[in-house]
């Protein structure tokens, strides 16, 4: 009997990789639809907050307004970015020639040959492929707008009648209690954590944008907005940030010390906030083993790509925070946790939390 769980488990598996490749072009634009209704609900939160007004608002208007937010606000950040990253793309030429100055500048001076150095360990680098493959990634988040608002407009739509159709399901009204309860608490957890998240690499974005432009480095904004997205991934995502503007610079510059400088300088934007900020802010709402975030970066990674990455340990919290509210996944998410312990601070929320109605 276990041998044939297992194996139902192990076909299970494969089968849903195999249609999370194929179907990516449905599958992602949900997710990240799914990600922008939870953002959504928490614009809708703080409006309810509002004094006076917040809570005299029907919810379509507080959802429509909070649409037309968000979707300005994404539209500005994307015509600016297309801008950014057209502005790369023609200055490839320049930035491979500045670095060829730099590596020959660098042959003269200390006598070696860095490419040929660089070629035993990794081979031959294409400085303008790699920048076109990471274009291309944060193209692919962005591309598809349309599918993304198509399905978010019907959740929205479903949203409506969703508390309807809990209560159909469990007749008793001890059981509807219940499961309204489990499903406020998911909401909440994970639109808070996507919420905080979000404010956090925000910052990191702003902040690096700020620095960036004060050094002079060339589309600041689209590198700002890379070291935004990366924020999502813990750890691995500053480094990879760092790497990125450290790279531009030198492309750019052609100078060793202004790459050095763009790295430290980003570096300690990260180390603040990633080691200060972010815990004070978040508490403990992370609860994901370190093993595991980078099995779900890797696993991910190769199914999605970059934009699977990206996605990869917000997908994961939300199965800890879903998997801890039933007992028969409970074992799962324990195994997923940090440290083996379920409490989730988002998930006390206050009691004028409590008494707006989500469902």
């Amino acid at each position: 009997m276990k041998l044939v769980n297992t194996a139902s488990i192990i076909v299970i598996t494969l089968a849903s990789v195999f249609l999370l490749i194929i179907g990516k072009s449905i599958i992602l634009p949900l997710i990240l639809a799914i990600f922008v209704w939870f953002f959504i609900r928490e614009i809708r939160k703080m409006a309810q907050r509002i004094p006076f007004i917040g809570k005299r608002l029907p919810k379509w208007v507080l959802n429509f307004l909070a649409i037309i937010v968000l979707y300005l606000f994404l539209g500005g950040t994307m015509y600016l970015l297309v801008d950014n990253m057209n502005e790369i793309m023609n200055n490839l030429s320049t930035y491979e020639a500045n670095l060829n100055v730099f590596k020959l500048d660098l042959n003269t001076q200390f006598n070696i040959d860095i490419e040929a150095l660089m070629g035993n360990f990794v081979g031959e680098i294409k400085f303008s492929s790699l920048i076109g493959n990471l274009i291309t990634g944060l193209t692919e988040i962005l591309g598809n707008t349309f599918m993304i608002a198509l399905y978010l407009l019907f959740i929205l739509i479903e949203e409506t009648l969703f508390k309807a159709k809990i209560l159909s399901l469990f007749p008793s009204s001890e059981k509807q209690q219940e499961v309204t309860q489990i499903l406020q608490r998911i909401g909440d957890s994970v639109s808070s954590y996507i919420a905080l998240k979000t404010f956090i690499g925000l910052l990191t974005g702003c902040l690096s944008f700020i620095v960036l432009l004060i050094i002079g480095v060339d589309s600041a904004l689209f590198w700002s907005f890379l070291i935004f997205i990366l924020s999502f991934i813990p750890t691995i995502g500053a480094l990879f940030a760092a790497f990125f503007t450290a790279l531009m610079a030198l492309l750019q510059f052609g100078d060793l010390n202004m790459a050095l400088l763009v790295l430290l300088v980003i570096g300690i934007v990260q180390m603040i906030i990633g080691n200060f900020l972010e815990p004070k802010v978040m508490g403990n709402s992370l609860n994901v083993s370190s093993f595991i975030v980078i099995l779900s970066l890797s696993i991910w990674g190769a199914i999605w790509g970059i934009t699977g990455m990206v996605l990869s340990v917000p997908i994961t919290v939300i199965m800890v925070i879903i998997f801890g509210e039933f007992e028969q996944t409970k074992n799962i998410a324990i195994l997923l946790s940090e440290k083996g312990k379920l409490a989730n601070p988002l998930r006390n929320t206050s009691k004028k939390d409590e008494q707006i109605e989500n469902l």
